[in-house]
């Protein structure tokens, strides 16, 4: 699934017929639209797609993008928060790209649905940012 399928209302049609219209996307995007994007490697492998977006609300910016792998019919494997600087928009093939490999991210740090980690955690948040390669930055800091 791509932002465009679950654009209820209407952000990237003017996008869809020429570059130079108006409209947010693809670099203002509604993150309702993002949940289900697909995410795949720079090798072509599905890594699977997004369940959430993680907003940072004190900055106001974007954390992490809460990523589903291993599943089958939304049942079984785990959850992965990945920073979201991690994470760059293919607008040719309308998903995420995530430069880890496939073994990479079953070896992630990943969590159960029923069992979230404290995101809010600093020693979590810099092993998380470490693992993906990102520098962890206090966004609170910055305000």
């Amino acid at each position: 699934m791509n932002y465009e399928t679950r654009d209820t209302y209407g952000i990237y049609k003017a996008n869809q017929l020429h570059s130079h219209d108006k409209g947010p996307g693809p670099r203002l995007m509604g993150a309702d639209t993002l949940n289900g994007n697909d995410v795949y490697n720079r090798e072509g492998d599905s890594l699977g797609d997004i369940k959430e977006i993680m907003l940072d609300v004190a900055s106001g910016k974007i954390s992490y993008a809460v990523l589903s792998f291993g599943t089958f019919l939304g049942l079984g494997g785990k959850l992965f928060a990945v920073p979201w600087s991690a994470l760059t928009l293919d607008t040719e093939n309308k998903r995420f790209i995530l430069d880890v490999n496939k073994e990479r991210l079953k070896n992630a740090p990943g969590f159960d649905k029923d069992d979230w980690p404290d995101m809010a955690d600093e020693t979590w948040a810099k092993n998380v940012h470490s693992y993906y390669g990102r520098q962890y930055q206090d966004l609170t800091i910055n305000n």
